[in-house]
């Protein structure tokens, strides 16, 4: 059977684990985008069991466990998978100020990544207070 049939779970880590999956993390209430990072098998099963949102950092070629420094945890409410089992989205509770790493100038965190515009001219647009 099929990936877009089956009832089983088929994400394909790769043989070593390492194999990276895009996970989109979305607010469970309000469906704002707030991060988009990778897991690898350790970073998914992690957050399985833990329930808070957990990735493999590229730059850092580490776990990292959302919030574990800041204080601002992605609690999992869901965990959704596309049709062909190569990509999750994480609906989550924020428990903190933000999802964020970067800051705002009240050095709270922002609640999203995405807390930019494009302009035409290729500038970029605080859309975020």
């Amino acid at each position: 059977m099929s990936k877009e049939y089956t009832n089983e779970l088929l994400l394909d880590f790769g043989s070593d684990g390492q194999t990276l999956i895009p996970v989109v993390t979305q607010d469970n209430k309000t469906k704002e985008v707030l991060i988009l990072a990778f897991a690898n098998k350790e970073a998914f099963d992690e957050t399985r069991k833990s329930g808070l949102a957990t990735f493999w950092s590229r730059s850092r070629q580490e776990l990292w466990k959302k919030g574990m420094t800041s204080g601002d945890t992605l609690k999992i409410e869901d965990i959704l998978i596309n049709c062909e089992q190569n990509s999750l989205v994480y609906l989550v509770t924020p428990q903190g100020t933000g999802a964020c790493h970067a800051k705002k100038s009240d050095g709270t965190a922002h609640t999203s990544c995405y807390y930019r515009s494009i302009n035409p001219d290729g500038t970029l647009e605080l859309i975020e207070e």
